[in-house]
């Protein structure tokens, strides 16, 4: 069982982000704000569940949450101020975007920085530890998975509706065959060796 939040005196807010390794299509941040008595016992990192439990425990993090926020930063901003500053650039809109401020924010990972004068700490592993922080990723992780289904249906040759972007050998192929879509981030697909199939 995952404990609700790091901390029980001030209202906390848990971040986390979604497609940072991808090579194509954006990275999508959320924030969470959950009730202090939020307890669910399948509530875990998102990469830790199977597609269908993230979507049902979207359901009910979107109706039980104080607040929840979802923020896309696209291929390409992440090109132009890298994933790392891209993914924290997400989170922060994420923060400004609940209907409730929070007083103190986690943050899965070990890199943070924001302009909101609002303490906060950064946790590796976060989303298998506070259940905020988990539930950021799984909305995070639903609604950038919602999106490349979207955008597999535009460009179905990719395999982007089942690898969502990441870098399986089937999406490496067809970016050999068929080239580099508006989707795709440049940065990350421009040298040679990062083609390389094996």
């Amino acid at each position: 069982m995952l404990e609700t939040t790091f901390q029980q005196k001030l209202i906390e807010a848990g971040c986390d982000e979604a497609g940072r390794g991808c090579l194509a299509g954006s990275v999508f941040a959320a924030a969470v704000i959950l009730p202090p008595d939020f307890h669910h016992p399948l509530l875990n990192d998102s990469k830790q569940m199977t597609e269908r439990r993230r979507n049902e425990l979207r359901q009910i993090i979107e109706r039980e949450a104080l607040a929840w926020s979802v923020q896309e930063v696209t291929a390409e901003r992440i090109d132009q101020i890298n994933i790392l500053n891209a993914s924290i650039e997400g989170m922060n809109l994420a923060l400004k975007a609940l209907s409730i401020r929070p007083e103190f924010i986690v943050v899965d990972g070990n890199r943070f920085k924001t302009d909101l004068e609002i303490p906060y700490r950064t946790i590796v592993k976060g989303d298998g530890k506070y259940a905020n922080i988990a539930a950021a990723s799984v909305l995070a992780k639903t609604h950038r998975d919602e999106y490349m289904m979207r955008l597999a249906e535009e460009y179905p040759m990719y395999g982007w509706a089942k690898n969502k972007g990441y870098p399986t050998r089937e999406h490496r192929v067809a970016i050999r065959d068929y080239g580099l879509t508006p989707y795709h981030r440049l940065t990350f697909n421009s040298s040679p060796e990062q083609l390389e199939l094996f």
